[in-house]
Order: C-alpha cells, then structure tokens, then sequence
C-alpha cells in the first residue's frame, strides 16, 4: 500500500523487526526435535548463521570458534588482520581512544596497505584448525586479491558493499563483472548487500549461492544518516524472499537469503527467519565476546572510510563467551544470549520442525509487542526495558 507523501511523492510503507510478531500455530513441539541445519552449497551448518566480517567481531580465533560451535565466521580480508602481523597494539589504542577522535585516528589506522601474503596466512590459519574458511572483500579490490585467499584454502567467498549491484555504471574504470567472475571463481560466493526487490532479483541472476539482505541497520552503521538510504529490514528479508521465489520459478535455481545487520536478540533472529531469509549475519553481537579483542567496542567496515566514514566506533561491552552468546546457556533474560536457542524455542513454540518450514510462519505488524505491560521492565531498565 502506498501512503502519499506530498502531492509530488508516495511511497510503500516499510516495518522493521520490532513492528513484527510471529503468530502462534495450532501445533507445538519439543525443542530438541527442533532441527536447525543450514545446507550452503556443499557446506552444512549446524547453525543458519554467519559471523560479519567486521574486525570487532571476527578474527581468525574467533572464526575458529564459531566454526567449532556450527557457525561460519566472515573474516574481513581487507581489515586489520591483513594489514598489521600482529594487530593487538592497533586493537589496544581503538578502545582507548576518545569519542571525538576516534574515526580520524582509525582512518589512518586502517591507511597502512593490505599485505597480499597476510591474506593467504590468515586463510589458512583458519583451515589449519580444520573448519570452513569464509572472508570478504570489496567489489573494487577483490580481483586484485582472489588468488591470495584461494593459495590459503579460502572455502566461501563474500563480496560485499554498502550496496552492490549488478550493474554498476563507472566513467572511470571497467566494474566488475559479477557474472563473469562468479562463474570463473570455482568457489561458492555471497554477495550483498541489497535491500530491494529488483536489486536481490538482479545479485541472484549472477550465480551467487546467496545475497546479503541489509543496508544500514547494523549497531555500527550510520549509512542510514550519512547517505539517507536503506529499508527498514522486515520489508527487506520479505521482499528478497519474494525475488527468491520469483528467480526459483524463473530458474529452478534456489539462492539463500543471509539477513545482514539489526538483529540483536534471539527473538530478532527468529523474526528474520519467519520473514524468508535462510540465515542471519551477525557482528555486535559478536563483539561483545570476551574472546573478541576488542574490548567491548564494535565498528564496522565502512567506520574508516577515508573520505566519508559510514560507521562509528560503539561500545557493546563484554556480555559473554561466543558459545554462551551463540548457543548458551544465557544468565540474562533480555534474549541477547543464547541467540540460537531463542531461536529453537521460537520455532518449537510455534510447531515448525525446520528452518525452512518456519519461512512460512505467520507473522503480523505488531508495534505494540515491544512495549505492552512493560512499563515496569522498562522504567526499571530490565527485561525487555
């Protein structure tokens, strides 16, 4: 449905994950007959999600452990861990630094050039310790650097932006060629992000295994201010699904839809599921790990933009382990830990076996869930306060 703006301009009215609600079926289930296995391509996943390729949140010890615990982790090819050999001091001065200082001191931070060779190392420190190996670059670096990620092992390819589309339009220099190098890469690769119908239909025409559903609704991003641009991210994951739908009926051909940025609890997770998306991207959630190096500080990949900054460095603080996070158990009642759990008690409670079946779930426009008879969790700033 259309709202008018103005008499020149209308346009379709957008939802978020905290005016959705997932509707109770008739059918419960037991949790543990719950089953939550992703199948990526020739990869299988215990559980539907990947870890972002934000420094805060994946580095190779950290990616390893989410591999352990049934995760993929996207570790940033191009970010401090290919920069420095030992990134640790650089980690130390971000979380020291001042608020008012902190983007102008880690734009030059992350100045110093990308070592090819770290590439390959980092690669393979991940696959020595014998999980799935995944990291990310950018559409403007990521031919100049391909070669590199495969001589370590490199498994799962993410290309990803702010936006990326299939038909980039440059008076400078030739775009890449999605279709072109998707197709000569011989390896899976994700794409992303997106945040409309046409533009998820367009990343699915050019073979990719799946696309990345988000633009600027991370804790970190400000894409949202600085450029004015994004779609609230319920509208988003549902309309990818319908593109996936229509490519599936066009092709016979099914791409995974990863929802990327804004979820922060198990309840969110569940409502991205519910909305379509085949699995969920996370980082702040991450770099609240107490094995993350952060320190309780979370960024994003454009935060150090040389000419214009799209992220701010935030502080999540140190909430728990990865495994405690991800899988739990949670010693706190406001569904930021134990994530994928929250996950399988949506999915029991509401009778669905698989990921796939919960796709189909009910949902409604619910603006009142997040705040009807909380008025003491929220006065008191507990629970969902």
């Amino acid at each position: 449905m259309e709202v008018e703006i103005g008499k020149g301009k209308s346009g379709r009215r957008a939802w978020g994950f905290d005016d959705i609600s997932i509707v109770p079926t008739r059918r419960t289930r037991d949790p543990e007959d719950v089953d939550l296995t992703w199948e990526l391509d020739a990869f299988t996943f215990a559980l539907p999600m990947m870890a972002a390729a934000m420094d805060s949140a994946v580095t190779p010890i950290t990616a390893i452990e989410i591999g352990r615990l049934g995760g993929l982790a996207t570790l940033n090819l191009e970010g401090l861990w290919t920069r420095y050999e030992d990134p640790t001091p650089i980690y130390d001065e971000i979380a020291s630094l001042d608020s008012q200082k902190a983007t102008r001191r880690m734009q030059e931070m992350y100045a110093a050039p990308v070592i090819p060779d770290l590439i390959t190392q980092r690669v393979a420190e991940i696959k020595a310790a014998d999980v799935i190996a995944c990291g990310s670059f950018t559409p403007q670096t990521v031919s100049r650097y391909i070669d590199h990620a495969k001589a370590g092992g490199l498994d799962i390819l993410v290309v990803q932006g702010t936006v990326v589309s299939a038909e980039h339009v440059s008076s400078r220099e030739e775009p890449l060629d999605l279709n072109t190098f998707i197709r000569d890469v011989e390896m899976p690769v994700i794409i992303g992000g997106t945040a409309s119908y046409p533009g998820a239909l367009h990343l699915m025409r050019t073979g990719a295994v799946g696309i990345l559903v988000g633009v600027g609704p991370g804790a970190a991003c400000t894409t949202r201010g600085v450029l004015g641009i994004g779609v609230p991210q319920a509208t988003a994951i549902a309309d990818a699904a319908a593109a996936r739908s229509a490519y599936l009926e066009e092709t016979g051909r099914y791409v995974h839809i990863i929802a990327d940025g804004g979820m922060r609890t198990g309840g969110d997770v569940s409502k991205a599921i519910a909305l379509g998306a085949d699995a969920v991207m996370i980082g702040s959630p991450i770099a609240s790990a107490s094995e993350s190096p952060s320190h309780g500080y979370h960024w994003g990949m454009a935060t150090f933009h040389p000419t214009l900054p799209r992220g701010s460095r935030v502080h999540t603080g140190t909430l728990g382990t990865i495994e405690e996070i991800l899988v739990g158990p949670a010693y706190e009642n406001d569904g930021r830990m134990n994530l994928f759990g929250g996950l399988r008690g949506s999915m029991a409670t509401t009778g669905y076996a698989t990921v796939k079946e919960f796709q189909k779930a009910e949902v409604m426009v619910a603006p009142a869930l997040q705040t009807e008879g909380k008025q003491l969790q929220r006065s008191q700033g507990v629970g969902m306060g």
